[in-house]
């Protein structure tokens, strides 16, 4: 994972035995090109890992809604220029970095030893990421599982519902007039006496959906706060297994399994969410959804606003699943000369599409329940948890043949959860895979299942009655801060310290010579507009650093302290492994850091007949590893 390894794990081995080995495992057959890592098996399976990796619950769950929010159509022109500005240079570049070398998100910094604890902090903020995750596809997979009933059983106020439960919303007071006078009266008064409420003044009563009912009440058997762990949910606790039983199945051959895997995880959900669009357009109300959602209602002049250009580069940033390492690993089994510029643009269009689809088949639904409950679209609109398993379940109740919308629905989020999580783990395997080669070969099956094990059990705090703050803090500290400053190191280091242009070359031993106009565009990203952006994205999101909150529940004090732990153990690496590097060098102080900033001597091409005269000088890696670390901080390459 971040491989901090003891003296005696220092190479998994002697060193003389790094990589040394013919055998193959399932990983890789006798048709790959590199014999020892494994390749994908087509470039389909490639582009459909990455697609399922970028491809994920967001794009259903937070995008739709920050569109309504921002100004409708409008928002779709910061949005684009935010996928051109920083999202595609920064997905292109990852792709570029691990197919060049065949090396993952950890190995990768041979490029610039001084760096390496940023391939450290993606790993564990993965490793945080992927345990919270799976949490929600286990909500996902129960949420199915409640769908095979002929009523869904959040459809009404049943028998765990308490007196605030209510399908319409129930009107408390009002104005009336009474013998000539207006006046203030309780609505039991006014029908009591058969008086009508003047329009405009009708007080409404607090009340909760069925569906938000069912959700705290049944599926979270929600306590107070963190504060209140709680007994294990165990039908919770089942999904997760499960969840985790479907990722290992997925994942025991590692890329030639998985590939094969996504080829249904991947498409399949494109299918469901045409299906649900078909169905929604139909319904009544469904015009009056999508015109929240994209239509006459978008307003340019929300453009002029700042906060809204910060959630369309926001968006875009963590929607593309940049700086999380998953984007090197999985290039990393990539043909040397496989055409990374192509696929990163193909890839980063699909995304973005397919978050607009999305939209469209989420609003027309939600517009129909808003018809029915005649209520304005903006109340019924909401996103992440609320939207996937308040609102819009709530919505699919309403439809005829309830259940198998909700089937549709729930199987479809599983499914993309599914395959942001296959890449996340691949991500932490293909980490062990290069530090430890000669295990991996033997045993990754093992290390695949026990993985998984492992972090099943370390999710089990996440299905507790207080499992859903445990999911939101993680959230909202490891996906955030960690991860922008991981992209903002990155770029940094590759093209002010290793070089731009340089970097440009090795791409140009991959996919060809390209003239200077077609670098023109990349390069004023590169070295100028992406990292203004990161930067100003990171420093926006320290100024407006809120405590965390879930509804209305406050996190106690320990609970904030834990979420600030946990960001600080992911990226404490980056000084710690950049001060054991100057410290292993030689030399002065400026020349130690003059030679962590160099290239390892085993950097380049992973295979030999790649590297041709401007890295036939690179020490192959059987032979020699160069910028070891000999103590308990030891990194392996």
């Amino acid at each position: 994972m971040g491989m901090l390894n003891l003296p005696g794990f220092l190479s998994c081995g002697k060193k003389k035995d790094f990589n040394l080995t013919n055998e193959k495992d399932a990983h890789s057959s006798d048709s790959d090109e590199n014999a020892e890592r494994g390749n994908w098996s087509n470039k389909a399976d490639y582009l459909l890992s990455m697609v399922g990796y970028a491809v994920g619950l967001g794009n259903v769950w937070r995008f739709p809604y920050l569109t309504y929010q921002n100004g409708g159509g409008a928002f779709l022109i910061p949005y684009t220029l935010m996928l051109a500005l920083a999202g595609l240079p920064l997905f292109f570049m990852e792709c570029s970095l691990g197919q060049f070398a065949s090396l993952g998100p950890v190995s990768i910094w041979r490029i610039l030893p001084l760096f390496q604890g940023v391939g450290i902090t993606m790993v564990i903020i993965s490793t945080f990421v992927t345990i919270y995750y799976n949490v929600i596809i286990a909500y996902a997979l129960y949420y199915l599982f409640a769908s095979f009933q002929k009523v869904l059983p959040w459809s009404d106020c049943f028998s765990w519902a308490d007196e605030f439960c209510s399908k319409t919303r129930i009107v408390s007071d009002c104005n009336t007039t009474l013998h000539g006078d207006v006046i203030h009266a309780n609505y039991s008064f006014i029908t009591s006496n058969n008086l009508t409420c003047i329009n405009g003044t009708i007080n409404y009563k607090p009340v909760q959906f069925p569906s938000e009912q069912y959700w705290n009440k049944v599926t979270l058997q929600r306590s107070s706060g963190l504060d209140e762990t709680g007994r294990i949910v165990w039908y919770l606790a089942l999904c997760l297994l499960l969840s985790w039983m479907i990722v290992g199945a997925a994942l025991f051959k590692g890329i030639k399994s998985s590939g094969k895997v996504v080829y249904f995880t991947a498409l399949f959900p494109y299918v469901i969410l045409l299906i649900l669009l078909v169905r929604g357009a139909t319904l009544e109300g469904a015009l009056d959804g999508i015109e929240y959602y994209i239509g006459r209602q978008s307003n340019i002049t929300k453009l002029m606003e700042a906060e809204v250009w910060k959630d369309a580069a926001t968006q875009i940033f963590y929607s593309l699943s940049v700086a999380w390492g998953g984007l090197v690993a999985l290039s990393s089994y990539n043909k040397f000369h496989n055409n990374c510029y192509s696929d990163a643009i193909l890839v980063c269009v699909t995304n973005c599409v397919t978050s607009v689809f999305a939209g469209f088949a989420i609003f027309s639904i939600l517009g129909h329940m808003a018809f029915l409950s005649q209520r304005p679209v903006s109340e019924v609109v909401d996103s992440g948890f609320d939207l996937a398993f308040v609102a819009y379940p709530e919505a699919l109740s309403k439809l005829p043949v309830s259940p198998l919308w909700s089937f549709l629905f729930f199987f479809m989020l599983l499914l993309l959860g599914l395959d942001s999580q296959f890449a996340t783990i691949e991500t932490l395997t293909t980490t062990i895979q290069d530090i430890c080669p000669r295990v991996m070969k033997k045993l990754r099956i093992p290390v695949t299942l026990g993985l998984c094990s492992l972090f099943f059990l370390l999710g089990l705090i996440c299905v507790t009655q207080a499992g859903i703050y445990w999911v939101n803090l993680i959230d909202h500290f490891c996906a955030g801060w960690g991860i922008l400053i991981a992209a903002v190191l990155e770029i940094i280091g590759i093209i002010y310290i290793y070089g731009g242009n340089r970097f440009i070359e090795d791409i140009e031993m991959m996919i060809g010579k390209k003239s200077p106009l077609f670098w023109l565009w990349w390069r004023m990203c590169w070295f100028f507009i992406t990292p203004v952006l990161l930067m100003a994205i990171l420093v926006w999101s320290l100024i407006t650093f809120s405590r965390p909150t879930y509804g209305s529940v406050l996190y106690p004090n320990w609970g904030t302290a834990v979420g600030w732990c946990m960001i600080i153990f992911c990226v404490i690496w980056i000084p710690i492994v950049a001060v054991v590097k100057i410290l292993k060098a030689e030399g002065n102080l400026v020349q130690r850091l003059v030679s962590c900033c160099r290239p390892a001597a085993n950097w380049g091409p992973y295979l030999e007949r790649h590297r041709g005269e401007r890295y036939s000088h690179v020490v192959d890696p059987k032979k020699k590893k160069e910028h070891e670390i000999p103590t308990v901080f030891a990194i392996a390459y």
